[in-house]
């Protein structure tokens, strides 16, 4: 929290005091923690918000709340498991049929501690982190492209720094298992994912930010140890929403290149120094047309 209160001492509130009425957002994992903080904020300025959750009557109880909260009617709610590729192939045509899309928040996101199978035969952190998040993205950006001031912002974590890009065991079947290691892998996989988009779709503007230590369902769940040490110091939920809404929502945000990671509305470096974290180019690439692979095998099963 204290990093926050000393960044914002520097930021510019003109920047998010925006009406970005007329326009719509789609925000993953939406009904709790940073997901429902920045739909809420956007909701209170006027945007059209899409709410993408797992969890019905969780997400029901966000919906109503953002509404009661701030007068905003135009909030939509659509159940979709974002570690089921097949469930995302089909919201996302039928989506691209019923509405536009100027912004994607990719906020959904899971750290499970032991090596869990989805039904797919996914490890479950990545088909949710990594491969959820690709073709959430992908398969939305036709309908990104036709939209004015399109963006795209992937909330990461500074865990990422950790890890260097591993393409050879991207679901974590090779030696013992450390749910907080392949999350920050599939984090560290998220920032070259939204490096390679921004150099692919120049007409995207994408980001890819950490939003610092914050007191969420999520950080209480997965990391009980860390949460019970850290919890006085943590920062509030819409702290730790600060950067995404400023992405989302303001002139400033895409005046800054495309593909950059953020922190606290600055981009900042996504490697340590001496970290030895850097992955040659071929190694991202690969990362990209693995992920391709997968993103095309369950399209063709979903429309199947």
């Amino acid at each position: 929290r204290g990093g926050y209160e000393s960044a914002s001492k520097h930021f510019n509130p003109a920047d998010v005091e925006v009406d970005v009425a007329g326009r719509s957002f789609l925000v993953t994992g939406a009904n709790s923690g940073i997901g429902k903080a920045t739909a809420k904020e956007i909701a209170r300025r006027g945007g059209t918000v899409h709410l993408v959750c797992r969890n019905k009557e969780r997400a029901e109880a966000a919906k109503e709340e953002i509404v009661k909260e701030t007068g905003n009617q135009n909030i939509f709610l659509h159940i979709v498991d974002i570690s089921n590729p097949k469930e995302i192939w089909k919201f996302a045509e039928k989506f691209q049929n019923e509405y536009k899309l100027n912004v994607l928040i990719n906020n959904a996101g899971c750290m499970v501690n032991n090596r869990e199978l989805t039904e797919d035969g996914l490890e479950k952190n990545f088909a949710t982190n990594t491969l959820g998040t690709y073709i959430m993205t992908t398969a939305l950006v036709p309908l990104l492209e036709k939209a004015a001031d399109a963006r795209v912002i992937t909330v990461s974590s500074g865990g990422m720094l950790v890890q260097k890009l591993n393409i050879s065991d991207l679901q974590s079947g090779n030696g013992p298992f450390d749910g907080v290691m392949v999350y920050a892998q599939n984090k560290r996989q998220q920032v070259v994912l939204t490096e390679q988009w921004a150099k692919a779709h120049r007409n995207i503007h994408f980001s890819v930010m950490h939003p610092g230590w914050a007191d969420t369902p999520a950080v209480r769940s997965s990391m009980p140890d860390f949460y019970e040490r850290m919890k006085n110091s943590l920062r509030t939920e819409a702290q730790g929403a600060d950067t995404v809404l400023w992405l989302a929502v303001s002139a400033e945000a895409t005046k800054l290149p495309s593909g950059l990671f953020f922190q606290d509305r600055q981009p900042v470096a996504t490697h340590l120094p001496l970290a030895y974290t850097h992955s040659p180019p071929e190694d991202e690439e690969k990362l990209m047309e693995l992920l391709e692979e997968f993103s095309q095998k369950f399209k063709s099963i979903s429309s199947g």
